[in-house]
């Protein structure tokens, strides 16, 4: 097991949403990139004496996607992605934190989108840990999966003349969280 780095301490971390991000992106026509995050997010990092024994539970509301265009981001919150009606919620629950450096680390869990739960694996940092000018103490931890939204039973399958689907079944996720110590 491995030491807590420098700040980072043992406790309960919220997640700062102001300064946290919780975003995707698609391809498009098999040509572009689509971004997009969620506008309201929140969750609790409970980080133990050794880091791998740390949880980290994280919600995202799901009728606050967005990317920048009214029109997608309801075909988005409809039931052929989210359900985001019958389904308000976008949740990740780890399970394990596994092979942490001290920097980089694998981490493990759940994610429940639709009414439909998998496990998916982030491959995570660690950025640093700090006061901040008011004299809280931050951390700033950064994630990236890739998922096949099929797997959510997001199964929109609009296909284009040349065969490219109109939005790719593979997703990035890229989460970017500030923590503010309990």
């Amino acid at each position: 097991m491995t030491a807590l780095p420098t700040n980072l301490t043992a406790g309960t971390w919220n997640v700062d949403a102001l300064h946290s991000t919780f975003g995707f992106i698609a391809r498009h026509a098999g040509v572009s990139k689509v971004r997009g995050q969620f506008e309201v997010i929140g969750g609790t990092l409970e980080v133990a004496d050794e880091f791998e024994n740390s949880t980290v539970s994280a919600e995202a509301d799901a009728s606050t996607i967005t990317t920048g265009n009214e029109q997608r981001d309801g075909h988005l919150q409809s039931g052929d992605f989210l359900l985001a009606e019958e389904n308000p919620k976008v949740v990740f629950q780890s399970t394990a934190i596994k092979n942490f450096d001290g920097e980089e680390f694998d981490l493990e869990g759940t994610l429940s989108m639709r009414g439909v739960s998998k496990p998916v694996t982030f491959k995570a940092e660690f950025s640093g840990a700090t006061e901040d000018p008011n004299g809280n103490m931050v951390a700033g931890f950064s994630a990236t999966a890739k998922i096949n939204r099929k797997d959510w039973d997001m199964n929109f399958d609009a296909v284009l003349k040349g065969g490219e689907l109109l939005v790719s079944d593979k997703i990035t996720l890229e989460i970017d969280i500030e923590a503010v110590k309990a």
